[in-house]
């Protein structure tokens, strides 16, 4: 076959994940913060084609298109084999005219590369019209064995429980991706029969009915890591385990320093600018931004928020969704911060909490300090101008606003604006009594 530009791609994802134990479709259990089906969808929009359809049960269909929106869901009423939800996709595959590319929903970690190198490889192969990816599993046990010919085309696909003694030495497997070029495919699955125990439709009849129609099929192989998938929540897991080595890679190879890659935990969008140090035992919730020169000190929280330029954080450090952290900014030991903007310079270093707050230019925010953001049914801002001091123990009841220079005495709880430049103590005056604890003792 001469290679072809378009691309189609058909991803799996009629899979209950019964052995998940969950309410949850399977391809919609998280890895690095996203959905597994959304870590596919990105590496099939990477290879150049908005070309995408997921094929899916009845059962599963309205939550997954949640997540795969605007592509087409196809409906897989019965769960007869892999080879039978391919056929659901036959109605779209026949209006194609170059590659189809098959994936599967739980199949995250397949790289652009790896996938590209394929599709090009059985492009380039004029011979093949039909090409199934590989793989040499150090322990083939419970693959299917590729057979193959003296010029390594696959003649064959043996399932475990059928392969004799001889068949079972065979360590080239199938890792269930494959691609043909969709005139002929569409042929091919409607030769696909159930005539077997299960009843069901396999696409390891391909390469047989494939040759039978004098078309050969070839092989290409991936590594390993990037095959697995997940049926139980232990496999789960395992793949979390894998995406956290390769982001936690990417990270260090972009200019990152991370003391102890293994206790710092990423999502796929996590952005880490260079020279970034990031000590043990961090978490980085989705919609995460660092900018260069960032210090992110031991068991932070971090979730939903822009950090610019120089920025230290922790350590025991929480910044929740819409953080915005300008240059120079520090947030200190046991500091929550939530829908707050701290402008260039600004800190709070202490056992403080900022909801719903804007922080001007170089103030800070002492320990033990709380915006009193929520008043039981509604929330309110408290805007903090620049150069304000507040005190330690100071309560700021929203909505409040506290202008440039402004001065808080320690202890104040404060419901009404104070002025630029001026001093604000709200607390109660102290009573001294000479002697009195001498005389409470006797």
């Amino acid at each position: 076959m001469t290679a072809q530009n378009s691309l189609t791609v058909i991803i799996l994802a009629a899979g209950q994940g019964t052995r998940m134990r969950s309410a949850l479709p399977k391809v919609l259990h998280h890895i690095a913060g996203e959905p597994m089906i959304t870590h596919v969808l990105r590496t099939a929009e990477s290879l150049g084609t908005k070309d995408i359809y997921i094929v899916a049960s009845p059962t599963n269909a309205a939550m997954i298109e949640k997540h795969t929106a605007p592509y087409t869901t196809l409906i897989q009423e019965e769960a007869l084999g892999t080879g039978h939800a391919v056929k659901i996709a036959s109605v779209v595959i026949s209006k194609a005219t170059g590659t189809v590319l098959v994936l599967y929903g739980d199949g995250p970690l397949y790289t652009s590369e790896t996938l590209q190198d394929f599709i090009t490889a059985f492009e380039e192969n004029t011979d093949a019209g039909l090409g199934f990816l590989g793989m040499n599993p150090d322990d083939p046990t419970g693959y299917g064995r590729m057979q193959t010919d003296k010029e390594g085309y696959v003649t064959r696909i043996i399932e475990e429980k059928e392969a004799s003694d001889g068949e079972k030495k065979i360590d080239l497997c199938w890792t269930g991706v494959m691609c043909a070029y969709a005139p002929p495919l569409v042929e091919w699955l409607a030769n696909i029969n159930n005539d077997n125990n299960k009843g069901e439709y396999y696409l390891t009849d391909l390469p047989e009915i494939a040759l039978n129609d004098h078309f050969s099929t070839m092989t290409s192989l991936c590594p390993m890591d990037e095959t697995l998938g997940a049926n139980t929540r232990a496999e789960l897991a395992e793949l979390e385990a894998k995406m956290q080595d390769k982001l936690r890679a990417k990270a260090m190879k972009n200019g990152a320093t991370l003391i102890d890659p293994n206790t710092v935990y990423l999502c796929e969008d996590t952005e880490i600018g260079k020279d970034v140090i990031i000590e043990p035992n961090v978490f980085f919730g989705t919609g995460v931004k660092i900018g260069d020169n960032c210090h992110i000190k031991a068991f932070s929280h971090i979730e939903g928020a822009t950090l610019e330029t120089g920025v230290v954080v922790g350590p025991f450090a929480r910044l929740r969704p819409g953080t915005v952290l300008k240059d120079n900014v520090k947030i200190g030991n046991f500091v929550e911060v939530k829908n707050t903007t701290f402008g260039k310079g600004a800190k709070a270093n202490h056992l403080t909490y900022v909801g719903d707050a804007d922080v001007g230019a170089e103030s800070n925010i002492g320990a033990g300090t709380i915006t009193c953001n929520y008043d039981g049914k509604n929330k309110h801002k408290t805007t903090i101008g620049e150069g304000v001091f507040v005190g330690s123990n100071s309560t700021l009841i929203a909505p409040i606003t506290l202008e440039d220079g402004a001065y808080i005495g320690a202890g104040s709880t404060l419901s009404k604006n104070v002025a630029s430049g001026a001093l604000a103590v709200a607390r109660s005056r102290a009573i001294i009594k000479d002697g009195w604890a001498t005389r409470k003792k006797k």
